[in-house]
């Protein structure tokens, strides 16, 4: 896990024909993205960004050239948008980044591990904690101080407690069949 680098962003569709993109902003204020510096993408490519409008951006690569056109635009769609952790304020006592927790040890209260924290998922209607591992069936538990009621990332350690049910709406399946459960629950 690259800890120098923290996730600010990642690229949208093109507007219009002159190369500008949709950025989807993670800061705080989404606007303080142009405020960090440079910013490179997944695959090591350097860029500044300016706001042009609510979510409108233009993107200029390392030579400070701007993206050239809609179909440019359109391969950088999906791109994410890392800061240097340097640029960014150190978290308070009781805060951290997202990638703070990856690979992070979980443990039951009673001591039993469940792996670690193999990814953080956001996607707009909470955020969950995919936990696994060697040895470990995976998990996916919404990240919420009753499943997470202890994280000291000093130490490395999560406490997780498992909810006894997880429900699922809907049928969910590819093949239209039952869905169970990811933890616990009645079958």
């Amino acid at each position: 896990m690259d800890r120098d680098r923290i996730l600010m962003g990642v690229v949208g569709r093109p507007h219009g024909v002159r190369g500008l993109v949709r950025v989807h902003s993670y800061a705080a204020v989404p606007e303080d993205l142009t405020s960090y510096g440079t910013l490179t993408d997944d695959r090591g490519q350097v860029w500044t960004l300016r706001w042009r409008g609510d979510g409108i951006a233009e993107l200029r690569d390392g030579a400070g050239q701007p993206v050239a056109g809609r179909e440019a635009a359109q391969a950088l769609v999906n791109r994410r948008l890392y800061v240097a952790r340097a640029s960014l304020p150190e978290p308070d006592q009781d805060e951290f980044y997202f990638a703070d927790l990856i690979g992070l040890a979980v443990h039951e209260q009673d001591g039993r591990s469940l792996g670690r924290v193999l990814v953080v998922h956001d996607y707009g209607a909470g955020v969950s904690l995919e936990i696994g591992g060697e040895g470990h069936a995976p998990l996916i538990l919404p990240f919420t101080q009753a499943c997470f009621p202890v994280i000291d990332v000093a130490a490395g350690r999560i406490e997780a407690v498992l909810p006894d049910e997880v429900e699922v709406q809907g049928d969910l399946s590819p093949e239209g069949g039952d869905v169970s459960p990811a933890v616990g629950g009645a079958s």
